[in-house]
């Protein structure tokens, strides 16, 4: 359905009052539901708890959580009763996760035990540390209990209010905060249903972490906006994937390429293959998938698989294949649906068909802007209000775009955005580090990974171990370097600029193999 002048709050209660009793949610781990009745009274609790805490609506509720029924009650939980929500990454590290914290004026953090060492690293380096909840050890919510539903503070949101702060990576290296509005999520659900033709029946599996705008637009808010059923595990789970799907009757799922890559490795394939009927896709995002994985998943278990294209400022989906898997075009994540792509430069002007120029974005899914960051908002449309993606692409005539390079500089790690710039401050600590420069190196399994090239002052060493170590306490294990590349000089620009992609072709070119 349409969302238009819906917010989270106005279609939870709408599901809530014509299917009450259809299931919505299960947590499969711990065997448990919700009927879409049970899911409004369980969201009613949390807005009651936080309404309870006097939390201001000008600041964000937080959490630093896994996936399941905690995250997912508090991400529509908070929204439902009118404040922001922000789902921060365990995998920023300390540093960016207490710039996060601070620059967000962060009052109450839910964090889940295994992320409590990370979350006191971080508050240890702020003055106005928030609160801290820890979540009960068996993943079930705080909220369980402490206020009764009759108390329900009567706030009432409005479409274009804000509802969901998330920091999303860029060449400066700190991280923005891009700000969501209910109207702009919604529209972003409502582009996943049209272009994925989903209807009530369908099931979606949700293994991508919710804290990344995928899985909160592309599972939740797509099956909120559709009225259909969402499969909720606490993370990602190669061995037990495909029994999720088969057990929870999924019709449909959302990963990255570098989790199909995971599940190439599953074995006894046809026993799994002839359970899968009910399947009718899996959808493929926030990474170019490489054809090559994409026809061999397709052929060893006989799903369809759908290669899209989204950002998180366009809250989440922007192109997608079609549906119908003759109109697949493998390589291009496909066309526009719900929003309009047009192929243009900084001011404007659309680029002829097979001419490359910026990928550019317009439609109500587009985000509200940075917070507290009006320049970057000015810069990140053009005067016409189109979006610059930052992604390079050409357009055919069918309207299918493919993406050929990127203006920015980031490092997609598995679907993962890792800001080069936020590494090489890091680097740069070390006293005998006299240049440094995060880049990125293709890899088979995540697509690319993170190296870095070091140059050090004259007449000094640099041990690796002390550069890992440092990267490592920083950022932590996965956006740390995977290699290191000791250099008298770094490849610079007329201007004087490190050139990153002279060192990406330079050690592509030696066919480096990353282990």
């Amino acid at each position: 359905m349409n969302p238009s002048g819906h917010t989270i709050q106005s279609l939870i209660d709408l599901r809530a009052d014509t299917i009450p009793g259809q299931k919505y949610v299960v947590y499969p781990e711990t065997g448990s539901s919700c009927t879409w009745k049970e899911f409004q009274q369980r969201v009613q609790s949390v807005a009651c708890y936080l309404s309870g805490k006097g939390l201001s609506r000008e600041v964000p509720v937080a959490g630093l959580l896994g996936n399941g029924q905690t995250a997912l009650e508090l991400l529509l939980g908070g929204m439902y009763g009118g404040f922001q929500v922000l789902l921060a990454n365990p995998l920023s590290g300390r540093d960016i996760l207490a710039y996060v914290i601070e620059h967000s004026e962060t009052k109450i953090l839910f964090v889940a035990h295994q992320y409590q060492d990370l979350a006191e690293q971080a508050l240890s380096q702020l003055s106005n540390k928030p609160e801290i909840i820890l979540n009960h050890p068996d993943n079930l919510p705080v909220w369980n209990d402490t206020v009764p539903v009759k108390k329900l503070l009567n706030y009432i949101p409005n479409p274009k209010e804000k509802a969901l702060l998330i920091y999303t990576s860029g060449t400066t290296g700190r991280p923005k905060g891009v700000i969501h509005t209910h109207e702009s999520l919604l529209y972003g659900g409502w582009n996943t249903e049209v272009a994925h033709e989903l209807t009530p029946d369908d099931n979606s599996l949700c293994v991508l972490p919710l804290c990344h705008i995928n899985a909160q637009v592309v599972s939740v808010m797509g099956t909120l906006v559709n009225g259909s059923g969402l499969v909720m595990p606490q993370r990602f789970q190669a061995s037990k994937f495909w029994s999720w799907v088969v057990d929870q009757k999924c019709t449909w799922f959302s990963v990255v390429p570098t989790i199909l890559s995971y599940l190439m490795n599953i074995e006894e394939v046809d026993k799994i293959k002839s359970k899968l009927g009910r399947v009718r896709f899996g959808r493929s995002a926030s990474a170019a998938l490489p054809p090559a994985l994409h026809k061999a998943f397709e052929e060893r278990f006989g799903i369809k698989i759908v290669e899209t294209m989204g950002i998180t400022e366009t809250a989440s989906p922007l192109l997608s294949n079609p549906i119908d898997p003759k109109l697949h075009k493998l390589g291009s994540p496909g066309i526009a649906y719900g929003n309009e792509v047009r192929i243009a430069d900084a001011d404007g002007t659309v680029a002829a068909l097979e001419t490359e120029s910026e990928v550019q974005v317009r439609g109500l899914n587009l985000m509200q802007g940075y917070l507290k960051n009006p320049e970057a908002t000015r810069e990140a449309f053009t005067t016409d209000g189109w979006y610059r993606t930052g992604d390079l692409g050409k357009m055919d005539s069918d309207g299918y775009v493919f993406v050929t390079g990127r203006l920015k500089e980031l490092i997609i790690k598995g679907g993962e955005n890792i800001s080069p710039r936020e590494i090489d401050d890091v680097l740069y600590r070390h006293k005998r580090v006299m240049e440094a420069a995060a880049f990125p190196l293709p890899d088979d399994h995540y697509g690319q990974t993170v190296a870095a090239a070091i140059a050090p002052r004259p007449g000094e060493n640099v041990p690796e171990s002390e550069l890992r170590k440092l990267c490592l306490d920083a950022v932590g294990e996965y956006r740390s370097p995977t290699h290191y590349f000791f250099l008298n000089e770094l490849p610079k620009g007329p201007s004087g600029k490190i050139q990153r992609l002279k060192l990406t072709d330079q050690y592509s070119d030696l066919n480096y193999k990353v282990e």
